[in-house]
């Protein structure tokens, strides 16, 4: 793994949808600040296309728009924060959250990370790469990631999962140029962001890693919680 924490069988609850959702709106008005145009604005036009695949209401969509971009009355800033630390059985993690409420977001930390250690900044960001990160899906029936990998520019790549996804990473300054040639090579693009990508993955028993994942979904789970990254092999 080594990437983004994915929580198992979101879609099947109702009440995860709707977290999803909230994340997704997150990201919107934080993106939407620097316009609300879509075409005019790369960064809301990808949380935009998050949340179309995420079957998100379009009503729903265009408030979080004009409530980024000032729009509406009672609109609301997030404050972005980022917090170091372990999971259970040392596993590093790095969790970035959008708040509208700092206090609450702390204590919710420290709540969180009882079961692991909550560190201090740069704690453990040492052993992660701060890089480009695009999900995309194969669009074609002879699609291949290694190949597309190397065409599109890609430092690295992750094979396709049982979702379908394959994973590819670049550097942080070639994240766009990438995500605009993938489609060239027969992926279609999913999701486009910076992120951590941990350079010396723990690889745990069964039990372990069991623990680790319901510390984890219990992190995911949280309203302020934007993205989880782990170095679990």
């Amino acid at each position: 793994m080594g990437a983004q924490w994915k929580a198992k069988h979101k879609e099947i609850a109702a009440n995860a949808k709707g977290r999803i959702f909230g994340k997704l709106s997150k990201e919107i008005m934080v993106a939407a600040r620097n316009g609300a145009d879509p075409a005019m604005n790369p960064r809301l036009r990808l949380a935009v296309e998050q949340a179309k695949k995420a079957s998100m209401p379009r009503d729903t969509l265009e408030r979080a728009i004009k409530k980024g971009a000032g729009l509406l009355d009672g609109g609301i800033n997030f404050e972005k924060l980022t917090y170091e630390g372990f999971a259970p059985h040392r596993v590093p993690i790095i969790v970035e959250c959008l708040t509208d409420n700092v206090n609450r977001t702390i204590s919710s930390m420290r709540v969180l990370f009882r079961k692991g250690q909550l560190g201090a900044s740069g704690s453990v960001a040492w052993d992660f790469d701060h890089l480009g990160m695009i999900e995309a899906t194969p669009a074609t029936p002879n699609a291949d990631v290694e190949v597309a990998a190397i065409e599109a520019g890609a430092e690295d790549f992750e094979p396709v999962d049982e979702d379908g996804v394959a994973l590819f990473y670049t550097a942080m300054s070639d994240v766009d140029i990438v995500s605009h040639a993938l489609p060239e090579h027969g992926f279609s693009v999913q999701s486009v962001k910076l992120g951590y990508r941990a350079k010396n993955p723990v690889t745990l028993s069964a039990a372990e890693r069991e623990e680790v994942e319901a510390f984890l979904d219990a992190m995911d789970a949280d309203d302020d919680v934007q993205h989880v990254y782990v170095g679990l092999a």
